[in-house]
């Protein structure tokens, strides 16, 4: 066996064990916490270590009730899915419609500083959420935007526009300028370049910026719990979520079922744009 044959023996194997390793710590704890939150706990106080559920045990009371409303004594988890989805799209709406005039000013544009504009907008990252939160929260609550869920969407996107305007002006640098030329000689302004050249040649970035903003607010905890404490009808599941990991009373299924609860709908939302975070739109536009 050549040597050749042997590194190439050796890394195929050792790119699967990986794949295995990695596919293992990611999925074993979300079945087990799946597994939870569809058994009873009289079931998983006889034996906690079962990997698997008993057609007889198989229940789905737990999920009733997190979704059920608190006024018919279950958790709420209804309203808070939809104060997330509200702050989650918001915010995704609010950081693109800011991120990417900003990026393909940064890529295309050229003026004083523009080679350093990206490094100054990441510069932001280096100080910490705890520190910039209680100046917003003063601002916010003077602006009357405290215990409101747009209030709190526009908080994110001091959070999310700078790193969405670096991962957008890398991609916008990669389309040719070719294209814009010719656009340009067909007779569109920029604006209609932008709007209707590169957008959808862009349309994998603003994808994956889109979901990553999406991810980030749907997560979030610290400005949830500084902004909407004293508002619980306004609350995000991620508040939701720390109420049943924080109450006695509640049981550990109950409280897996509100994990999976906060967990499908970003899984959901991956693979429904996967196709478009992975497929190169501009692949072939430019040809010499």
């Amino acid at each position: 066996m050549t040597r050749t044959q042997f590194e190439e023996r050796f890394f195929g194997f050792a790119r699967w064990v990986t794949i295995a390793f990695l596919a293992a710590i990611t999925i074993v704890p979300f079945y087990y916490m799946l597994l939870l939150s569809v058994k009873p706990i009289d079931a998983l106080l006889l034996d906690p270590g079962s990997l698997w559920v008993a057609a007889k045990d198989f229940t789905l009371d737990t999920y009733r009730s997190v979704l059920r409303p608190t006024s018919e004594g279950g958790q709420g988890f209804l309203r808070m899915l939809l104060n997330s989805a509200a702050v989650a799209l918001g915010t995704v709406l609010l950081t693109l419609a800011a991120a990417v005039p900003g990026a393909y000013a940064i890529s295309r544009l050229r003026f004083f500083g523009s080679r350093h504009v990206s490094t100054v907008f990441l510069a932001v990252y280096l100080f910490p959420s705890t520190l910039l939160a209680v100046p917003l929260f003063v601002m916010f609550a003077k602006l009357g935007l405290s215990g409101n869920l747009m209030g709190l969407a526009i908080v994110y996107i001091a959070q999310t526009v700078p790193v969405s305007i670096y991962m957008m002006r890398n991609y916008f640098t990669t389309i040719p300028r070719s294209i814009e030329e010719a656009a340009a000689l067909d007779g569109c302004s920029r604006l209609q370049t932008v709007r209707k050249v590169v957008l959808p040649l862009a349309l994998p970035s603003l994808m994956a910026t889109g979901l990553y903003v999406f991810m980030i607010a749907w997560n979030e905890f610290l400005f949830a719990l500084l902004f909407l404490a004293a508002s619980p009808d306004k609350w995000t599941v991620s508040l939701g979520l720390q109420q049943l990991a924080g109450g006695i009373e509640v049981s550990k299924t109950v409280l897996m079922a509100g994990s999976v609860v906060l967990t499908i709908p970003v899984v959901l939302l991956f693979f429904a744009a996967e196709r478009l975070l992975t497929e190169g739109l501009t692949s072939g536009a430019d040809k010499s």
